[in-house]
């Protein structure tokens, strides 16, 4: 969607107003669009109106499906109820509608009722849903009963819907007019967010709405640019890749995260059948291989046989540092070092963040303090990061981004990985603690000790304390982990899939199992990268991982590297023909549809990224401080006519 903050929305205009393609942009970029076509045919011989349906059809990418209701008015309500919270619904228009309602072929029928359960399926309506309508109040009082009969149905019915939808919007030559809420929807331009004390920075974050309680602000989202196409002689400045972006908007649920959460699992049919229709496709050779299980997963989260290919994703890079033996070896600073070139649009993460047109997220987690002298974090820590995780992937989930990838930088976060690891699933940690390795590239085996030993003294110390995640979260994972669990809850609750890869995100998806076993269900796991605690954790969880690439640029790179190849497949099973063996046409020469685009990646943190500026000098910024936040609170295609049925001596028949 183009606007965000809206769920239901009612686009009102006169005629040739450009109601109609105002409503068609704002789904333009959905990856699927059902449009609903409410109006009976009309006469064969008005060759003017038929030419104005042809102009209709001809904006409509082919993509987009069709249901029509022209048959049954009532039907309307019930395709808008059914319809699931991965749809997009256009509804063009409810002048069409209030025609077929009050044609006589219906009546008698109790027309309020029937307006009265539309606007009740708005309401409980968990699918996009766009509706244009004519707005006829303008206009002189019809001079004959059908025409007045028209006009007060109709205005009936926009109040009625009006007062449903989140959103309403006046089209007036082509102009739209927000009238609900006051303003429109977009994002405001704000300045670069700065720590607390400093220049830019806000004087007092704002209350939450549950305990009137100051809520941490959220981290700024960057959308990386690919680098322009080298020059035979290179520049003199390199272009920065990343642009300023909007704050994300705070919320908060009153949410208390503990264990046994009764979380949403993906659909357990649709993955076997997207699986069992790869089969029927016209594939050369042994087709997908083991790629058939991407398709399974989107299937199942999407909760279609045909997913799409994911095209908003946004990296969500998790840095906060272990104190102590735990990061022994490591560079100091290099940890933020890594954390402020991802932010300034620059490193390996970047690079293949803009190859994929994903957005990119730095979160800075509470620091740990040294395991093997006591706990990582306090209790009331954990809770906060576990919100703050959360509050991450429900800003991502209303900003409809339909797939988080978890990245980290932080030092030692290998040894925490591997305290959680010996913890939850019974490893010795020499066995799942990987080697370190310097900046030269050599293995460094005193590091490793000294990493193994604080792990193993942690583990000593912890010997009688319970095992329960937030003790474990507490005592031995820390900030980065935590919070990368809040995230895996979150996306959860959301329906949000989530690419795991590397240490943080396995062993946060191994303490999610007490708070909510529902989250492993949501998680993809690309490659193990050759690390041994991701494949004892990957067993553990029922995680296979897809391919064995060994890339060693950092948690999360593996994942952005395998996304367009993911995403090709995902393509493949969606746009394939049946095979003529089994019933497929031989001849069947059809156009291959091209997949909606990733796109240069969303830029804002509002619903539905806006494009993000030409690329050039990224401004730096301050890491916001981590303070507690509070809880959070994110069709087949049909295409037909749209045709209308003049009422006779009335302003109902649609025109534009």
């Amino acid at each position: 969607m183009s606007v965000d903050g809206w769920n239901t929305l009612l686009v009102l205009g006169g005629i040739r107003s450009g109601k109609s393609e105002f409503a068609e942009s704002l789904v333009a970029d959905a990856p699927t669009v059902r449009y609903v076509a409410t109006a009976a045919a009309g006469d064969p011989e008005d060759t003017e109106w038929a030419t104005r349906l042809a102009t209709h059809r001809a904006r409509r990418p082919g993509s987009w499906t069709i249901e029509e209701t022209a048959d049954d008015p009532r039907r309307l309500a019930d395709v808008i109820a059914a319809a699931g919270s991965n749809e997009t619904l256009l509804v063009d228009d409810l002048g069409g509608w209030v025609t077929v309602l009050l044609d006589p072929a219906h009546q008698p029928a109790d027309d309020t009722a029937t307006v009265e359960e539309l606007a009740a399926a708005l309401r409980a309506s968990a699918a996009r849903v766009v509706l244009v309508s004519p707005e006829v109040g303008l206009s002189l009082v019809p001079t004959t009963p059908l025409g007045r009969a028209f006009t007060d149905a109709l205005g009936a019915t926009n109040r009625a819907v009006a007062d449903a939808c989140d959103a309403v919007v006046l089209v007036i030559a082509g102009q739209p007019s927000w009238l609900k809420p006051a303003a429109a929807p977009r994002a405001a331009a704000v300045p670069a967010q700065a720590g607390p004390g400093q220049a830019g920075a806000p004087e007092e974050p704002a209350p939450s709405r549950v305990t009137g309680a100051p809520e941490a602000a959220l981290p700024e989202v960057f959308t990386p640019t690919a680098p322009p196409a080298p020059a035979p002689a290179p520049p003199e400045v390199s272009a920065a890749w990343a642009a300023p972006t909007m704050a994300l908007p705070m919320v908060a649920t009153g949410l208390v995260i503990q264990p046994g959460m009764e979380l949403p699992m993906p659909d357990d049919y649709a993955g076997p059948q997207a699986v069992d229709r790869l089969a029927t496709l016209d594939v050369p050779g042994a087709g997908l291989g083991v790629l058939d299980r991407v398709v399974g997963f989107a299937a199942a989260t999407q909760r279609t046989a045909t997913p799409a290919p994911w095209a908003s994703v946004r990296v969500l890079l998790l840095h906060g540092d272990h104190a102590g033996g735990a990061a022994a070896g490591a560079v100091p600073g290099e940890s933020a070092r890594r954390a402020r070139q991802a932010r300034a649009g620059r490193g390996a993460l970047a690079r293949l963040a803009a190859e994929s047109g994903a957005g990119l997220q730095v979160v800075e987690a509470p620091a740990s303090a040294p395991i093997e002298d006591g706990p990582a974090l306090t209790a009331d820590e954990v809770e906060s990061a576990l919100r703050y995780g959360w509050r991450l992937a429900e800003q991502a989930a209303d900003a409809g981004v339909q797939l988080l990838v978890l990245a980290a930088c932080s030092a030692g976060t290998e040894a925490a990985a591997a305290a959680v690891l010996a913890a939850t699933a019974g490893a010795e940690p020499p066995a799942v603690l990987g080697r370190v390795v310097t900046e030269s590239g050599e293995i460094d085996d005193a590091a490793w000790m000294t990493r193994c030993a604080a792990v193993r003294d942690a583990l000593h110390r912890t010997r009688r304390s319970p095992r329960d995640a937030k003790d474990v979260l507490a005592e031995l994972a820390g900030g980065d982990i935590a919070v990368a669990t809040g995230v895996l809850l979150g996306a959860t609750a959301r329906r949000v899939p989530v690419l795991l890869d590397g240490p943080v995100g396995v062993a946060a998806g191994m303490v999610s199992r007490d708070l909510a076993g529902q989250a492993r269900h949501w998680c993809l796991l690309p490659d193990h990268g050759g690390q041994p605690g991701v494949r004892l954790a990957a067993d553990v969880l029922g995680l296979t991982p897809l391919l064995d690439l060994r890339l060693d640029l950092g948690e999360g790179a593996t994942a952005l590297a395998t996304l367009p190849l993911l995403r090709s497949v995902l393509a493949l099973a969606a746009t394939l023909p049946v095979h003529p063996s089994l019933g497929g046409d031989p001849e069947d020469e059809e156009d291959f549809v091209e997949p909606e685009p990733a796109g240069p990646g969303p830029t804002t943190t509002e619903p539905e990224f806006a494009e993000p500026e030409p690329a050039g000098p990224g401004p730096t910024t301050v890491e916001p401080e981590f303070a507690e936040p509070e809880p959070a609170g994110p069709g087949p295609t049909t295409v037909e006519p749209d045709e209308r049925v003049a009422v006779p001596d009335s302003p109902g028949r649609r025109a534009d």
